[in-house]
């Protein structure tokens, strides 16, 4: 697999819709700061975003914005209009009965799907700390988000037994899309090198993606480059540069994050688990683990089960 199906896999990202927002005239919501991403996609009509530190933003039909931190926002249907709070225990009930969360004034013109991403809290590999504060993807009918939207939408619009099933998993299908798209516009930096910044250098890219194809291998600089065609100096510099650390560093650290995966969710001994990340010793493993994770293996089994 590649590195960003391996995290997340690894990390359980999961999307769950937290409502469907039909709105009229004259409203505004304040969204507290949750955790994990809030995401929002409007399918109908136009409203406003606003977030501290920046200016707010027109969103309109087709409009994907995700903020990966879980910031503070508003959504409104005009810039300065007052903002209640949103309630999220009345959008759970709305949701459960197969219904709506209504504001505003007069016929819902607006509508809103509001959702949130939440992934393992005892998964060090980051996904969605990685990414900008604020992502916002225009529609684009030629953009595959586009088409999941349309299809979140008609879910919505028709929901049929199983629909709130359907709807986080069409969230998740689209949680990929948005970061692909965020790959390839290149829009802004990220907040720091990291492996998720380094999926938009190719070179990089093809080094990741054989580190996570086989992760027991007993790699070396000079084995990586080779299979790159590229001198072990530059794979070093770029890979560094683009993803914060050099590549064998890189590869220990995912090997325990393997790992630590196993011991959570497995009884396996500790000496298989070794080696499947390529460690012919237990005690050479047992170093590793703690130098990473803090604990040795043992006791973060127990910590974490």
């Amino acid at each position: 697999m590649d590195p960003l199906t391996d995290v997340l896999a690894l990390a359980r990202v999961r999307g769950t819709v937290a409502a469907t927002l039909h709105a009229g005239e004259g409203w505004g919501l304040d969204l507290a700061e949750v955790p994990g991403a809030a995401f929002h996609a409007v399918t109908a009509g136009t409203a406003w975003l606003d977030v501290d530190g920046a200016s707010p933003r027109r969103l309109m039909p087709g409009d994907l914005v995700l903020l990966p931190a879980g910031t503070r926002h508003r959504l409104s249907s005009d810039p300065g209009t007052s903002c209640e709070p949103f309630d999220h225990v009345a959008a759970r009930q709305a949701l459960s009965t197969g219904g709506r969360l209504t504001v505003g004034d007069g016929p819902p013109a607006t509508r809103v799907l509001c959702a949130s991403y939440r992934q393992d809290a005892a998964v060090n590999a980051p996904l969605l700390g990685l990414l900008p504060p604020l992502i916002h993807l225009p529609a684009d009918p030629d953009r595959p988000t586009d088409h999941v939207l349309r299809l979140l939408a008609h879910e919505i619009a028709v929901p049929r037994t199983g629909a709130a099933t359907v709807l986080d998993r069409l969230l998740d299908v689209l949680l990929v899309h948005i970061i692909r798209a965020w790959l390839d516009t290149e829009d802004g930096e990220p907040p720091r090198a990291s492996w998720l910044a380094a999926l938009r250098d190719p070179l990089v890219a093809e080094a990741l993606a054989a580190l996570h194809a086989d992760p027991a291998r007993p790699w070396t600089l000079d084995d990586l480059a080779t299979r790159l065609a590229v001198s072990r100096a530059t794979l070093a510099r770029r890979f560094t540069a683009r993803a914060g650390q050099p590549p064998l560093a890189y590869l220990t650290r995912w090997r325990m994050e393997l790992a630590a995966h196993r011991l959570r969710t497995t009884g396996d001994p500790i000496g298989p688990i070794a080696r499947s990340v390529g460690y012919t010793s237990e005690y050479a493993f047992n170093r590793a683990f703690h130098r990473v994770c803090g604990v040795t293996p043992g006791r973060y089994r127990t910590a974490n089960n």
